[in-house]
């Protein structure tokens, strides 16, 4: 006996599923996919990869990394004269979390397949921009330098969101980091940091380089209010709330944002943020089809069927 959901139940889990999935109909053909090829993958069941993008926090963490890269006048440069993400801002998600699913889920090739498309991309992203010395620069999204950035941010505010509104990762914090190395060089960066002091000292050696900008406070403006469902905006701007918090205090002064209080008093985002994300694991389902895709996949090669 099948139990049919109430109509505005209904309709917010197909608008929340199709934030994640660019508002596709079915299950993507690459996230099926996974369930190919001839080895377990970069990670398995066991990592911390694995605890920590199978779970909600990368919601957030998604928030905290865009914003940290936007900090980076390079990256931020070659956001504004080339994403779509104003016009497209959920094709833009898509592309974002098919290239970490594919990396964390897939197998070695399907891994190196993905990341080559990104690189591909990347080709054409190339201009100039003003440093923090008001000095023109070139600039690629391949660069090394930038793409380290980007790998940084996205490293950092994925553990951080996981540490602050997640489960124990296995293996502690260095255990994500150098796994999650692996990322870095399939995007060619060479030494990508493997425990979580090698981060910091990365992150820490490009404060010289970030500052605000015009096109800096557009992103922000854009990430404030994105253009979502009504019935997704309220529990939107807890996770933007409390991925604010979770900045560093420096970062955050950079951007031109406070974090949340009533008057002088912090405002604890800790069990706002994991209700939010509560709701959306009810919504979304305990278990993506990339993650069950690449446990066929490992059943398979491992014997098991």
């Amino acid at each position: 006996m099948s139990i049919s959901l109430p109509k505005s139940i209904a309709t917010w889990r197909r608008q929340l599923i199709g934030t994640f999935s660019n508002n596709a109909t079915e299950i993507p053909q690459w996230e099926l996919e996974l369930a190919k090829g001839d080895d377990v993958g970069h990670f398995g069941p066991e990592s911390a990869v694995w605890a920590v993008h199978g779970s909600m926090t990368p919601i957030i963490a998604g928030i905290r990394a865009l914003l940290l890269q936007a900090l980076h006048p390079g990256a931020m440069a070659g956001v504004h004269d080339f994403s779509d993400y104003r016009s497209d801002p959920l094709g833009r998600l898509a592309g974002t979390i098919r290239w970490i699913f594919t990396v964390t889920y897939g197998d070695t090739q399907a891994a190196k397949a993905g990341s080559d498309w990104v690189l591909r991309l990347h080709e054409r992203v190339h201009g100039t921009y003003v440093d923090a010395d008001d000095v023109e620069q070139p600039y690629s999204a391949n660069d090394p330098e930038i793409a380290r950035w980007v790998h940084l941010a996205f490293t950092d505010a994925f553990l951080s969101s996981h540490q602050r509104y997640g489960a124990p990762i296995p293996g502690g914090p260095d255990a994500y980091v150098a796994e999650w190395a692996v990322a870095g060089e399939l995007m060619g960066i060479p030494n990508p940091p493997r425990s979580e002091d090698e981060l910091r000292k990365q992150m820490a050696s490009y404060d010289a380089q970030l500052r605000s900008s015009d096109y800096v406070q557009e992103a922000l403006r854009f990430l404030r209010r994105p253009p979502l469902p009504r019935n997704q905006r309220f529990g939107y701007r807890v996770l933007f709330a409390g991925a604010v918090a979770s900045l560093e205090p420096k970062h955050r002064e950079l951007l031109g944002l406070k974090a949340p209080h009533i008057g002088p008093v912090p405002v604890p985002m800790r069990f706002p943020v994991k209700l939010v994300l509560g709701v959306i694991r009810l919504g979304l389902g305990p278990m993506g089809p990339s993650e069950r895709s690449a446990r066929e996949r490992i059943a398979r090669v491992s014997g098991g069927v």
